[in-house]
């Protein structure tokens, strides 16, 4: 018989990874940490993997917070990455998350997409149903994104260190500050996924990452959508359904369904149905016949801008958004999609506003 004799040492021997997609390959520890410009013990640090940011000292934790209440009674809660890991994040995003698939569905956060290519599919149909994601960053977990990138190829030890990077969990002095406000389960269920592992809302690599956690679910959805006669697509956490002739009884429990298999939750008070005859809104445009801004969101965004050059952009980023200055202009392109008028007077406020 011939061929290399086999020992214990050689069946001990770890496999070499199998890489899916054009991510950077990085087989070992250390080859991750000088892939992102880091000693290993630099990258066990901004990885957290034995949760010390938890416990540290304000001054010296990775993040900053800051607690918003929402419109409906809720609480948002932004993390803000300190500039060392946030730059850190994006280096991630360009070598790996930018490599992973994201479905055709997912408009928010990609470039070349916006709110106006999220809605214009659902323009002049007769029934817009639009349902949303309860707490979509924070239910995203560390162990979730470590299988994903586990899938690209990389071993569990660089897949862990990466997901560490990209998420955090709040300090319990952070939470104990949460602002008085609806107490419900949503509440509960948010609080007790900020005390866990999650995507942090306001580092810059958030998005894309939700973007290529969520693939699996939106193929799913689509491919019900598809089945169901409807068009789908999706905006961060805001689904929309359109079709002529759409079977709820059918639409509804199987988006619930998914939703549920896939590890997130629907939120009960967000679903919406509106027929032809009422006012249809898709990532926050009407689309009754062409997707078109009100001067309601005209006046609102103007007021915003205004405010920006007297006060200065980042008093205004209240939703904490990674790139507010691209959000800024997202915003104005909507506008510009049914009056370039208005968007002419909103750029000229947007060109005197003092960027950090």
């Amino acid at each position: 018989m011939t061929g290399e004799k086999v020992t214990s040492a050689s069946l001990l021997e770890p496999l070499p990874p199998v890489w899916r997609f054009q991510v950077a390959r990085w087989a070992t520890f250390d080859e991750c940490a000088a892939g992102l410009g880091l000693t290993p013990g630099e990258l066990s640090w901004f990885a957290d993997a034995k949760g010390w940011n938890r416990r540290a000292a304000g001054p010296i934790r990775h993040y900053t917070y800051r607690w918003i209440p929402t419109a409906s009674g809720g609480v948002r809660l932004i993390e803000r990455p300190k500039p060392r890991i946030a730059e850190l994040q994006r280096r991630i995003v360009r070598h790996v998350v930018d490599a992973l698939p994201v479905h055709e569905a997912a408009h928010g956060f990609r470039r070349g997409r916006s709110p106006m290519s999220c809605a214009a599919p659902h323009s002049g149909r007769a029934t817009v149903v639009r349902m949303d994601l309860e707490g979509f960053f924070p239910t995203v977990s560390a162990r979730r994104i470590s299988a994903l990138l586990a899938l690209a190829g990389y071993p569990s030890v660089v897949a862990e260190a990466l997901a560490g990077v990209l998420t955090t969990a709040v300090p319990p002095d952070v939470l104990a500050t949460v602002p008085d406000g609806r107490r419900d389960p949503a509440r509960v269920r948010l609080l007790s996924n900020l005390a866990a592992t999650h995507l942090p809302q306001g580092a810059p690599s958030s998005p894309a990452v939700a973007n290529a956690v969520t693939h699996h679910l939106d193929r799913r959805i689509d491919g019900l959508a598809r089945a169901l006669g409807a068009v789908y697509t999706r905006y961060a956490d805001d689904l929309a359904f359109s079709g002529d002739s759409l079977p709820l009884h059918r639409l509804l429990p199987g988006v619930r369904r998914i939703v549920t298999d896939e590890g997130f939750r629907l939120r009960n008070d967000k679903t919406s149905i509106a027929a032809a005859h009422q006012r249809q809104r898709v990532a926050g445009l009407v689309v009754n016949s062409a997707p078109a801004a009100t001067r309601a969101d005209y006046d609102a965004l103007r007021a915003v801008l205004h405010n920006c050059v007297r006060t200065g952009p980042q008093e205004q980023n209240l939703a904490g958004h990674p790139d507010f200055r691209a959000h800024l202009l997202g915003r104005i392109g909507w506008i510009a999609a049914s009056s370039e008028r208005r968007a002419a007077k909103l750029r000229d406020l947007f060109g005197g506003i003092t960027w950090p």
